[in-house]
């Protein structure tokens, strides 16, 4: 299965890009990233995955983060975690 996770940064600057995934745990507590997701340019990024949703299910708790640049991926700029 394929899911599309598709996502956008309130008030993000014009000529922001932002690296962004879906990690192990939540929010309160990243584990290792599982899936890449495309980067929020100027706030808007979609991406497909390859997994089915039953099996994003399987693995919660997934939390999706978004960094603040590719040089300082340990800054966040936005957290949620998925619930499904």
């Amino acid at each position: 299965g394929q899911v599309k996770v598709a996502m956008t940064l309130v008030n993000a600057p014009a000529d922001s890009v932002h690296p962004a995934h879906i990690h192990r745990g939540s929010c309160a507590t990243l584990g290792d990233v599982v899936y890449a997701l495309s980067p929020a340019t100027v706030g808007v990024s979609e991406t497909t995955i390859t997994a089915s949703l039953d099996t994003l299910k399987s693995n919660l708790p997934l939390a999706v983060n978004v960094h603040k640049s590719a040089t300082e991926v340990g800054n966040y700029v936005a957290c949620g975690d998925l619930n499904f």
